[in-house]
């Protein structure tokens, strides 16, 4: 035995309120003989009340019961062993389009929520792979670093819309530089992979030239392209009184198109990248992470020592156990 280990040595303060539980029992033990004592005959007195010794004992086992019990709530281990862990995993980011055109409802119930949706099912799968998450309209902003913490991934993927990113447009090319500079790094090339889901508009930010440099750093792009590419939708927007209308401009409704062109080149420009035109179908981007990715190599990471002790709470929770069983089957007047 390598010296003990408590995983919850806090509850081993419960053992401090039993001088106080034992306190409270012996005082109305005594309150009790002194109530009887009052109305009983001094010679009946041996025959009703119990004989101390047997008292004694039941007491003696109930709180030493009591004290095994503490002991196993505060989880005692012992044997100590240390085991080294290693974790691979590839960088992950998933770089959304959160533009007005994405509000577009070619795909229900827009093409927004439908790429949320979709990466929702890919968080299920994840296996030890690091994600991000990079919204971007006029600008790009990051909303989850990497991290191995799918959770607070998925919170922060909850509350993306439009409002996200406080400028218009849609300019791809200087997301993808974004997640390039402030994501990524030189570190783990090979092992990064960028899933661009976008209508494919853009505002002259050069995207196909952010795709090859993300190529000549090894990183490598899945490009989903959503929306209709040939007759497009409208793009609802709400008006001062509640009612639904469609963008305009210079009075004409505006309508989106899938631009998959650039798209398909865009990925064409990375190692191994791929486009997928979803257009207004579906798509399980659970699957396609679990053939490009989860399938694809993975980088070691640092390994880590990680000092475990097997636990022996069992040894007193059976100990405590069978004393109550003998203080249940003790009678009061044995000695």
């Amino acid at each position: 035995m390598n010296g003990v280990h408590w995983y919850a040595a806090g509850r081993l303060a419960l053992l401090s309120l039993l001088p106080l539980l034992a306190g409270l029992y012996w005082y109305a033990a005594a309150q009790r003989r002194a109530a009887l004592a009052r109305f009983v005959d001094s010679g009946m007195r041996d025959h009703l009340l119990p004989r101390g010794g047997g008292r004694l004992g039941r007491a003696g086992l109930f709180f030493l019961a009591l004290a095994l019990l503490i002991v196993a709530l505060a989880r005692p281990a012992w044997n100590r062993r240390e085991t080294t862990v290693r974790r691979s995993g590839r960088d992950v980011v998933f770089l959304l389009d959160v533009s007005r055109s994405m509000l577009a409802q070619d795909l229900a119930p827009s093409r927004l929520e439908h790429a949320k949706l979709a990466i929702s099912d890919v968080i299920d799968r994840l296996r030890g792979d690091r994600v991000a998450l990079v919204v971007f309209a006029g600008q790009a902003v990051v909303k989850c670093p990497l991290t191995l913490d799918y959770g607070f991934f998925r919170l922060a993927l909850e509350g993306v819309s439009p409002d996200s990113v406080s400028r218009g447009g849609t300019k791809i090319g200087d997301a993808l530089r974004t997640v390039l500079h402030d994501v990524l790094d030189n570190q783990a090339q090979r092992y990064q992979d960028v899933i661009l889901i976008t209508d494919g508009e853009d505002h002259g930010s050069y995207p196909l030239e952010a795709a090859k440099a993300a190529g000549e750093r090894g990183v490598r792009l899945i490009v989903i392209g959503l929306g209709d590419e040939k007759e497009g939708a409208r793009i609802p927007v709400i008006d001062d009184q509640g009612r639904q209308t469609f963008l305009k401009y210079q009075g004409q409704e505006v309508w989106s198109k899938l631009d998959g062109t650039v798209l398909r080149q865009m990925a064409e420009a990375t190692p191994g990248g791929r486009y997928l035109p979803v257009a207004t179908g579906n798509i399980n981007l659970g699957e396609v992470y679990q053939e490009l990715i989860m399938n694809a190599g993975k980088r070691q990471l640092a390994a880590k020592t990680v000092t475990r002790f097997q636990e022996k709470f069992q040894f007193f929770l059976l100990a405590a156990l069978l004393l109550l069983l003998g203080e249940m089957t003790m009678r009061e007047d044995w000695r």
